[in-house]
């Protein structure tokens, strides 16, 4: 609690260290790579954790929001996505996942979060953090289905088909369906007294993990269902107004971001940075973290201000556009892409290098940028400047 209300630290950072301490580099309390199969069970944490935290995401903000700032939303999930994925392809020299990131709850949450952070760009930086993890997958699809399949057309027809009409639009839909449909149950349970408080509160986590079976069965985006279905199911805000009071989500959600970033702090592969025979050497990846972290998001944030309405001054789209940390997400899109590049080139004699690059990169670029953003968010005093009424969290759907 002092490390992130007074020091404003973010418990992702302090997890990763306590990670890297029990990980198999300092005391080796905890090794991963001793278990079976670690890049499905990695695969499976993130997933888990991802889906439950976007859920939180939907129900957490304000009443009506995607509509009010439709055109904010869509700038952010499509033109700056595209760059965001064209710049770390560049920089990285191979086409590896969008390393979209999972909530920066130091940055939307909290005591520095209450008093430096305007109402509005914690809510851009929820929603964004919501919908960027489910919309990672048409960016990781095509360049697998380009490398995978024969011919250019085929390939751009499977990703329309398979991946931005059978895995968005219909996770779409299923949130959309099953999110409305939870809140009236739900709402019908409550007047007629047939559920207990601890159920109630409890309610969104199941209906996270709900949607993971159900969307995880027909093969569709899970995490994008989840986020969606959040939004639904809080789209009058009765939801949040009734639970906001019981701190449940917020324990959830901290301790979901202490248990993963620990594991991903014990399973950064120390021994891969300097393996010259993948071609890479700690000064390269501490190039590329470098790179990536400067103009990957921040350019195309802030040539993008002018028409995006929720994001006001200037100093509000540098913030905004700083504040892209790469987490959960990036891990979990990491193992889906060597999976399905493991899949592509599973009849040839010599495998492709890009698939050993990918966790070592990835993992090295989450280690950077959990670090630099859980340690610069104090730089960014924004409270003291911006001539905006900042709200409390627990104001926050009332007021926007």
């Amino acid at each position: 609690m002092f490390v992130k209300e007074r020091m404003f630290i973010s418990e992702a950072f302090v997890a990763l260290i306590v990670g890297i301490i029990a990980g198999p580099l300092v005391a080796n309390g905890l090794n991963p790579y001793d278990w079976d199969d670690t890049d499905e069970i990695t695969k499976q944490i993130t997933r888990c954790v991802i889906a439950i935290q976007v859920m939180a995401v939907g129900i957490d903000l304000p009443r009506h929001y995607l509509k009010k700032e439709w055109r904010t939303f869509l700038i952010l999930m499509l033109p700056i996505m595209i760059f965001m994925w064209l710049i770390s392809g560049l920089f990285i020299w191979a086409l590896i996942p969008t390393l979209d990131y999972i909530l920066a709850n130091s940055v939307v949450k909290g005591r520095f979060a209450e008093k430096h952070v305007p109402a509005h760009i914690r809510n851009v930086l929820s929603a964004e953090s919501g919908g960027n993890d489910g919309m990672g997958f048409p960016f990781l699809f095509l360049a697998i289905f380009l490398i995978g399949e024969p011919g250019t057309g085929k390939a751009i027809g499977k990703w329309v088909y398979e991946t931005c009409l059978f895995q968005i639009v219909l996770s779409c839909v299923i949130g959309v369906v099953v999110g409305w449909v939870a809140r009236k149950i739900l709402q019908w349970s409550e007047r007629h007294r047939l559920i207990d408080k601890p159920s109630f509160l409890c309610f969104a986590i199941a209906l996270a993990l709900f949607l993971m079976s159900m969307t995880g069965f027909s093969g569709s985006d899970d995490v994008l269902a989840c986020f969606v279905a959040g939004n639904a199911f809080s789209w009058d805000d009765w939801f949040r107004q009734e639970t906001e009071e019981a701190h449940f989500q917020e324990v959830i959600d901290m301790m979901l971001n202490l248990g993963v970033f620990a594991y991903i702090g014990a399973i950064i592969p120390w021994h891969e940075f300097g393996n010259a025979e993948i071609g890479l050497s700690p000064w390269r990846l501490v190039v590329i973290a470098i790179l990536i972290l400067l103009f990957r998001r921040l350019p195309i944030v802030l040539a993008l201000k002018p028409i995006m309405p929720a994001i006001k001054t200037y100093r509000e789209a540098v913030f905004s556009g700083w504040f892209g940390p790469m987490g959960v997400g990036a891990v979990f899109l990491s193992m889906i892409a060597k999976e399905e590049m493991e899949k592509v080139f599973e009849d040839s004699v010599e495998k492709p290098v890009v698939i050993e690059l990918l966790s070592p990169v990835v993992l090295f670029i989450v280690l950077a940028s959990t670090l630099v953003h859980g340690t610069t968010i104090p730089l960014f005093q924004l409270g003291k400047r911006i001539r905006t009424r900042t709200l409390s969290i627990t104001s926050t759907g009332s007021n926007t």
